[in-house]
């Protein structure tokens, strides 16, 4: 329990950071790959919806224009709602400074497992349907949380910079250093970095196996483990701040309570 309250807590360290970055990669890998098989787009990534944008506003497929306006649309709220509930935690000494996003995006997630081949083909203004907006919604979510844990080191739902960076620390492992090169200047790896860019892609690929095989032979309901795993990393936090949270509650029913009026009239008192 206190390891997994240190995942989302507000102490962050780079093992806590590690480790929760190397989960939500899974997660992502998994949502991502499965959203393709039942809406054919993915979207925990937005470079292909702005490379849409640009083609169709040229060639005047006004369709496809709004369709990718309102996945950018939707991730960018998901990206928005993780800054809102981050702050606010913050801002009130909450253990779970993490925990509250991760809460929303495992609900969102069961909703999507319970219900999600029925939004598959509910409409929407934006011309994709709810699934493709609810997806991007949930990837917004979920990358804006590592992102601000991390301070903008870990990315777990793309993985082209960390791809990158990878190859970058590898090039520097593979480096021929010559002799007389003073030491001060040798181009060395940060075997550190290696294995943290290694470990992302590899479970950002293994995510992306499970949630193919697993939406294709089990269908929507596969995401429920994945909420699981999500509530599990929530849930111990937000326990812990319970009674803060409770008090937070009844103070907010407090101030939105009509105030009793003054008392008026000739049987009033001085």
């Amino acid at each position: 329990m206190r390891h997994l309250i240190h995942l989302t807590g507000h102490h962050r360290t780079v093992t806590t950071n590690r480790v929760l970055g190397l989960l939500l990669a899974f997660n992502a890998g998994a949502v991502n790959a499965g959203g393709f098989l039942v809406a054919q787009m993915y979207t925990s990534h937005m470079t292909g919806f702005l490379s849409s944008l640009a083609d169709n506003l040229v060639l005047g497929n006004m369709k496809l224009v709004l369709g990718a306006v309102g996945t950018l649309w939707a991730f960018m709220s998901g990206a928005g709602s993780t800054a809102i509930l981050v702050n606010w935690a913050r801002h009130h000494q909450l253990h779970g400074t993490y925990a509250l996003p991760l809460l929303l995006e495992a609900i969102l997630m069961l909703l999507f497992g319970l219900v999600g081949a029925i939004t598959l083909g509910w409409r929407t203004p934006f011309a994709v349907p709810l699934t493709v907006l609810l997806l991007a919604y949930l990837m917004g979510l979920q990358n804006a949380v590592v992102t601000k844990m991390s301070s903008a080191q870990i990315r777990t739902t793309h993985m082209t910079g960390v791809v990158t960076d990878l190859g970058i620390e590898m090039g520097k492992m593979l480096y021929w250093n010559r002799s007389g090169t003073a030491p001060e200047r040798y181009v060395k790896a940060n075997r550190d970095r290696l294995r943290l860019f290694a470990g992302l892609a590899a479970m950002f690929l293994v995510g992306g196996l499970v949630g193919a095989a697993g939406f294709k032979y089990v269908g929507f309901i596969f995401v429920l483990p994945l909420a699981l795993v999500l509530l599990t990393l929530s849930l111990p936090p937000l326990w812990a701040d319970r009674n803060k949270l409770r008090q937070l509650l009844l103070q907010r029913r407090t101030d939105h309570q009509p105030g009793d009026a003054s008392p008026s009239g000739p049987d009033a008192g001085p």
